[in-house]
């Protein structure tokens, strides 16, 4: 691995952790993060985390317990910045160890060009760390999301996406909020709209933050059969981006 989240102990992360003060000792919660981390990065099945992190059954019903207490999510509201925010989308391939279950469609796992696959969709700040995340299946369209993922925004927000997003619909929805759509229009828009592509230039970031969390192979390959632990793992790879921006800031 390339870094353990037991570096980062001292860091705004350990306050958001459940703590048990009462009972039997609990196992030391940054080992368990750390065999969490392992999973995470290289995408290998729980009964295959080495006995340096514990029993698999301790890492996995921590992992399963902090989702459901919403901790992961309380870690990324804590972390980006409101001024400027990209959204767009990515596809996952479905490993055929994930997809082997009775309605996938619920599970947000969906027919496309290449094959099952699933479409992972990001909101991200002008550092590049996320704000929202979203996870459909793989047909449905980029811009089904943005009700969901925009919801959220501050007055005098720009939001800058591609041409795939360039829907009245969603213009209003923005304008409504008090932001601003940089979006590049459709060639086949009629009425002429506010566009700065000098603006537009830093979209790439969304693009970047992609191909940071398909660095872990639990990430760039789903594997997960539920879709809420795959939209945790990813939540926990946009953390670990979070920490090498902390760790390198003055």
């Amino acid at each position: 691995m390339r870094y353990e989240l037991s570096d980062y102990e001292g860091t705004a992360i350990k306050p958001m952790l459940p703590n048990k003060p009462r009972g039997v000792p609990r196992v030391n919660d940054w080992r368990v993060l750390n065999g969490i981390c392992w999973v995470l990065w290289s995408g290998a099945p729980w009964r295959d985390l080495p006995e340096g992190y514990g029993p698999p059954t301790t890492c996995y019903n921590r992992f399963f317990r902090w989702r459901r207490a919403g901790v992961w999510g309380r870690i990324l509201e804590a972390t980006h910045d409101a001024a400027v925010q990209m959204i767009d989308t990515s596809i996952v391939r479905v490993h055929q160890h994930g997809a082997c279950i009775a309605g996938n469609r619920e599970q947000h796992m969906g027919r496309s060009h290449g094959g099952l696959t699933s479409k992972v969709h990001a909101v991200v700040d002008a550092n590049g760390l996320p704000v929202r995340l979203g996870l459909s299946s793989g047909e449905v369209h980029d811009n089904r999301f943005c009700p969901v993922l925009l919801t959220g925004l501050l007055p005098k927000t720009m939001v800058l996406a591609d041409r795939d997003y360039d829907a009245d619909w969603i213009r209003a929805i923005v304008n409504e909020l008090g932001a601003w759509a940089n979006i590049p229009p459709k060639r086949n828009r009629r009425d002429p709209i506010c566009f700065s592509p000098h603006l537009y230039r830093s979209c790439n970031l969304v693009e970047r933050f992609f191909n940071k969390i398909k660095q872990c192979r639990r990430i760039a390959t789903r594997y997960d059969k539920l879709a809420a632990n795959y939209l945790t793992f990813i939540k926990l790879a946009s953390i670990r981006i979070w920490l090498r921006a902390y760790e390198s800031s003055p």
